[in-house]
This record gives structure tokens, C-alpha cells and sequence, in this order.
């Protein structure tokens, strides 16, 4: 089901952006916008393990020094059919994981010190199951495709916005011509951004949904990422991750500023009671 609904979701999107791009932009506005976020986002996706791993301190480790870790990132990562990923640890003091890597080939998963530091052995596997369970569905190509949607949304919007403001409404080209007229656009290239970010938002949290399911199985012990969760949302609540940036909170397994306490329809993740329930159903309908 949660499959299902990101394909709905990125369809929706897509659409969504074709309607957008041919009223506020025309066909040459929706190809340029298009291009422009195509490029900035295929830059990201290729080069998004780097930059994210910089950005948060994050070094690889050797076995040596993590020996525990390792065997349960390979125990795992062999159960779910993938490459071994490399191992990254973070020098922080909130609990929290992500994984990065354009494909199972480059996986990367990342922990920080507190979340080693909190957690059971076994809720820790069941925290390294939903980041693998990332991988493996290739999470990271997703987001970069909705970004790039989203993205060219907002670019579309801007071009609006100025064509509005300087009067380059009302040109002769039929092919561009645009029906709203001023105020019209200026209400749509405010609104559209906004749409477009519920979406993608919308196509992050059924993410974090089917990882969790997934990380459920693979582990084998859907409570034990359950009570994971509720670790997690309290050590963030209590301390969040001052190095955190917004661009990249969808990657974590919790929201490093808020752990869930956002409005549900603006927030990268659900609420965490929500995923702990599922969790708990599934461990119910594993018996």
C-alpha cells in the first residue's frame, strides 16, 4: 500500500506540475524551469553522500572499531539481498541515523554516538533495518525526483511572480499565452509552491512508512524498532540536532528539530505514535 500510494504521489506530482507549467509558465517557462531543477537535483543525487557526510561530521569506520556495529550492519545488509554498506558514525549528542547513496552499490549508514549510546543491541538492528530498507528501495532516487518536480514548481512560480510584477503577462504569443491575468497569477504562483511542497512531503512520509514495515521484517522484530521510535522522538524532543539542516531532515529516521511535534501535513515524517502503532501491528500479525 505504501508502494502504491508513492506512485500516486509522484504521479500526482507530475501532473500536477504539467498543469502548473503550462498555466504560469507556457511550454518554454516548463522546460526551462524543468532543466533547471533537473540539473541541480542530478547534482545532488550523484554527489548527496559526500555533501551530507561533510556537512555532519560523519566518518567512516573501521570494523576495529565498531566491531558489533559491523556485524550487524553485514548480518543484516546480507538478509536483505545488498551490498554492505559503509559504515559512518557521528559525533553528536541527539539520537539519530540516516542512509544516503545514489544506489545499493554506493549505500552509506550513518548513526551518532547518542543513538549507539541509548538504544538496546536490538533496537539499534532495528533502526540500521529501516535505513537499509531505505536503500534497498532506493529512497534517495525518489526524493531527488520529487525535489526536481517540486523544485521546477517553485521556479515556475518565481518566473510568475516577476513576469506579474513587471507587467510580461500579457505577451503575443499564443503558445505562452497566459489566461489568468495578473492577480490570477500572483494567487497561483503563491499557492503552487505551497501544493507542490505538501506533496513531496506527503511522498517522504510513505517512505518513512514503508521503511519502517520493511525494517520491521528484516530485523524480525518489529517491536524492537517500535521502541526505538519512542527513544528516538524523546532524545530528539529533549535535545534536537543543532547541526541538523531543514534540506536534509527527510533523511533521518526522526526529525531532528521537533521529533514529530510539526503539523502533520508539513512534517518529512509521520507521527511517531502513528508508526509505532503500524509497528505493533505488524509484530501482532506476525504471530
Amino acid at each position: 500500500m505504501n508502494t502504491l500510494k508513492t506512485v500516486l504521489l509522484m504521479t500526482a506530482l507530475m501532473v500536477f506540475f504539467v498543469f502548473i507549467g503550462g498555466l504560469i509558465g507556457g511550454r518554454t517557462g516548463m522546460y526551462i524551469a524543468f532543466g533547471m531543477a533537473f540539473a541541480m537535483n542530478i547534482f545532488s543525487y550523484w554527489f548527496s553522500s559526500s555533501i551530507i557526510l561533510k556537512m555532519y561530521g560523519a566518518k567512516e569506520v573501521s570494523e576495529a572499531e565498531y566491531p558489533a556495529l559491523y556485524r550487524m550492519v553485514r548480518n543484516l545488509s546480507a538478509r536483505a539481498g545488498i551490498p554492505m554498506p559503509k559504515i559512518c558514525v557521528m559525533q553528536s549528542a541527539t539520537p539519530n541515523a540516516f542512509a544516503t547513496g545514489r544506489n545499493p552499490k554506493h549505500g552509506v549508514v550513518a548513526v551518532t554516538t547518542a543513538i549507539m549510546g541509548l538504544l538496546t543491541e536490538d533496537e539499534l538492528e532495528g533502526v540500521i533495518a529501516h535505513e537499509l530498507a531505505h536503500i534497498n528501495g532506493r529512497d534517495i532516487l525518489i526524493g531527488t525526483v520529487a525535489a526536481t518536480i517540486a523544485g521546477a514548481v517553485m521556479m515556475l512560480a518565481d518566473m510568475a511572480r516577476w513576469s506579474a510584477i513587471l507587467g510580461g503577462m500579457n505577451n503575443n504569443d499564443e503558445e505562452n499565452q497566459n489566461p489568468l491575468g495578473m492577480v490570477g497569477m500572483i494567487v497561483v504562483s503563491i499557492l503552487a509552491p505551497l501544493a507542490a511542497m505538501l506533496i513531496q512531503m506527503a511522498i517522504s512520509r510513505s517512505r518513512e512508512y514503508r521503511a519502517d514495515e520493511e525494517g520491521g521484517h528484516l530485523c524480525g522484530r518489529p517491536l524492537s524498532l517500535a521502541s526505538a521510535l519512542e527513544k528516538i522522538s524523546k532524545g530528539v524532543e529533549y535535545r534536537p540536532m543543532e547541526e541538523a539542516r531543514p534540506a536534509t531532515a527527510h533523511m533521518m529516521i526522526m526529525n531532528p528539530f521537533s521529533a514529530g511535534k510539526m503539523m502533520s501535513l508539513f512534517s518529512t515524517h509521520p507521527p511517531v505514535e502513528e508508526r509505532v502503532k503500524r509497528l505493533r501491528e505488524q509484530a501482532r500479525g506476525q504471530r
